[in-house]
């Protein structure tokens, strides 16, 4: 109750009472400074109608948002798939004079009346994605360093590259200081000899931002990949983690002392704190602050609790950047700090095989899905796969020809040649070579992953794809209640248990006998978009006291193969 009177005050008493996050985004564009525009009130996002939008009114948001200058108001419609008709249209006729700090700022008309998501306001700001990167390192902020230019990356060469060089490619990556130059041949494996070197001769004074506005010579022809540039910066990876949730992007929050992990005490904890949490991890936008002793086990109680009173601005790029008190001596793990964030979808599936852990590989561009071809796809690259998707450990393989049917001979093959070193979190950052010519649909790769249960089933049914939910926690199962159960939640259900499609939402007491009334019921308010894997990666209130099994929530799946 006291972040909500505490979001509701900011947004109403104006601009410059209370210092808070961004309350604009952008949204479905290539990177996060380009995109449609979506405004946040009360904790819920929605778009501005474009009538009267203009370049003023972008340079504010990508001043908001540290996007640098403003480079033009495309139309929201550009960036699919458009909103959701059931999203709000919150404001109109925007007016900025262009010098204001936040778009609250500017004028403004609420509760728009006359607009439609194809009217949505869009803005594409200077500040794009770094066009260098470091690769086959421990972490991205150490590796072999390479250059993209017009959208294929080459490598450097290292004659005359020294520490000037790299602390301005540590500064364009955001990685802190350099701290040395190794040779860009310790990263193993060395760049593939059809990949090219850029750029040699390379003289920055250090004070440059990006590594392109350095003196360099272009065309390399005197240099071999044995001699590519390395750099090492002082940044390590997240000092921060979240445990034991369903994924990597929700959980009790861990922060690591000199080679030590610790919890964080929920005195305070709030949702800006949760909202640095996920920016530092990558996981898009936070979501909720749950209680960390909701992910079982409990941390040990050996294991330290290093900070309190956390108070972040909402801003910040690392928790360690927030307010805090450090060495905790009030607080239990009963009182762990917890964080929710939101994931975005896997751009990897599997298909075809008996469950979504296993299948031929398939991965998404622009909304297309294509098959990958087999050639050197070995267990590293599953390996990152079964990750992506939350599938634990690689367990083979198999050749895609061997999940039937196969592609259609008109679905494309996009990727071959893949090449993880298997850390990786997404396949998507592995080496690989794009738009293939010499592979057919019998040479698909495939993989095995290691599945874990689903943690929901459906019981009392007449068969495993229709009955009451349940769902389980720490070895017990316990119910749903049905207050706000719909269509996309039974959905998500369906999907977990490899259902099929939905087909409707029954009282739960329709199958007898009810639930004994020992049984918890765990959760109730259900909210999922649809689109999740798992029920709980759904939004959702944990231990209910105002339901009885009376109100059970029901699913009725498209059946799939029968129980054997």
């Amino acid at each position: 109750m006291a972040l909500f009177f505490f979001l509701i005050f900011g947004f109403c008493t104006g601009p410059g009472l209370l210092e808070s996050s961004p309350k604009v985004r952008l949204v479905r564009g290539p990177h996060r400074c380009e995109g449609r525009v979506e405004v946040e009130r009360n904790g819920e996002w929605g778009t501005v109608c474009d009538d009267g939008w203009n370049m003023k009114d972008a340079e504010v948001v990508c001043r908001e948002l540290g996007c640098g200058a403003a480079k033009g108001t495309p139309s929201g419609n550009l960036y699919k798939p458009l909103a959701d008709e059931k999203q709000k249209i919150f404001i109109q006729d925007v007016n900025c004079n262009g010098t204001e700090d936040e778009l609250i700022e500017c004028d403004r008309v609420e509760d728009v009346f006359d607009c439609s998501h194809s009217e949505d306001a869009g803005a594409m700001c200077e500040k794009s994605p770094p066009k260098v990167r470091l690769v086959r390192g421990p972490h991205r902020c150490e590796g072999r360093v390479e250059v993209e230019r017009n959208g294929e990356w080459g490598t450097v060469c290292d004659n005359g590259w020294n520490m000037k060089d790299v602390e301005v490619v540590c500064q364009e990556l955001g990685c802190g200081a350099a701290k040395g130059t190794p040779s860009g041949n310790l990263y193993k494996p060395l760049a593939d000899e059809k990949q090219k070197i850029f750029i040699q001769d390379i003289n920055c004074n250090g004070t440059e931002d990006e590594l392109i506005e350095c003196d360099q010579v272009e065309d390399v022809f005197d240099c071999s990949h044995s001699e590519d540039a390395g750099a090492i910066c002082e940044k390590s990876p997240p000092k921060v983690r979240l445990v034991r949730g369903p994924h990597r992007c929700e959980g009790r929050v861990e922060v690591e002392r000199n080679g030590e992990w610790g919890t964080v005490c929920d005195d305070s904890w709030n949702m800006k704190d949760a909202e640095v949490v996920c920016r530092e991890l990558g996981c898009g936008a936070a979501k909720g602050t749950p209680s960390g002793n909701l992910y079982k086990p409990l941390a040990d109680e050996k294991q330290k609790i290093f900070i309190q009173d956390v108070n972040c601005s909402g801003t910040e790029d690392k928790l360690i950047e927030c307010d805090r008190v450090e060495d905790v001596f009030d607080c239990s793990h009963s009182e762990d700090a917890g964080a929710m964030c939101e994931k975005s979808p896997p751009k990897v599936r599997l298909v075809r095989g008996p469950h979504r852990c296993e299948g031929r590989v398939e991965v998404e561009r622009n909304g297309e899905w294509g098959t990958v071809c087999d050639d050197s796809w070995n267990m590293k690259d599953a390996e990152v796969v079964c990750r992506e998707l939350g599938c634990g450990a690689a367990k083979g393989t198999p050749s895609g020809n061997l999940y039937k049917p196969l592609a259609d001979e008109k679905q494309k093959i996009f990727i071959q040649d893949v090449n993880c070193s298997g850390t990786e979190d997404k396949l998507i950052e592995c080496d690989r070579v794009e738009d293939v010519f010499d592979c057919s649909h019998s040479e698909d790769a495939g993989a095995m992953c290691e599945k874990s249960p689903p943690k929901v089933r459906l019981v009392r049914g007449p068969h495993r794809c229709e009955g009451r939910v349940e769902v389980e926690r720490n070895g017990e199962w316990g119910t749903v209640c049905d207050d706000s159960w719909n269509m996309k939640d039974a959905e998500v259900v369906c999907r977990e248990l490899g259902c099929g499609a939905a087909k409707g939402t029954p009282s739960g007491n329709l199958y007898k006998p009810l639930a004994d009334e020992k049984q918890k019921i765990f959760i109730q308010d259900v909210n999922c978009s649809g689109t999740e894997d798992k029920l709980i990666e759904c939004d959702r209130v944990e231990d209910v006291f105002d339901c009885s099994h009376s109100e059970d929530a029901g699913a009725m799946c498209e059946k799939g193969q029968p129980d054997i």
